[in-house]
């Protein structure tokens, strides 16, 4: 059994070990990709803070808040 395991660790270093060094596995993303990253998340951000400051989403939040506390148990 150990000789199995032994030889199947050799097989995957001889088949990935040599791509890790050259980039064929990603790790992480690199700096351009958290830039973009970084960009998409605040363009996100900004539609949806657009979309809930809006005239339609602020009365039914408004609406929603007054039932809750007029509610009469």
């Amino acid at each position: 059994m150990e000789r199995s395991l032994s030889a199947l660790r050799g097989v995957w270093r001889a088949r990935f070990g040599r791509r890790a060094g050259c980039g064929g596995l990603d790790r992480g993303m690199t700096t351009s990709e958290y830039a973009v990253g970084t960009i998409a998340a605040c363009a996100f951000a900004a539609v949806l803070y657009k979309v809930v400051t809006s005239g339609a989403v602020l009365s039914a939040l408004q609406s929603l808040i007054k039932d809750a506390l007029d509610a009469k148990l």
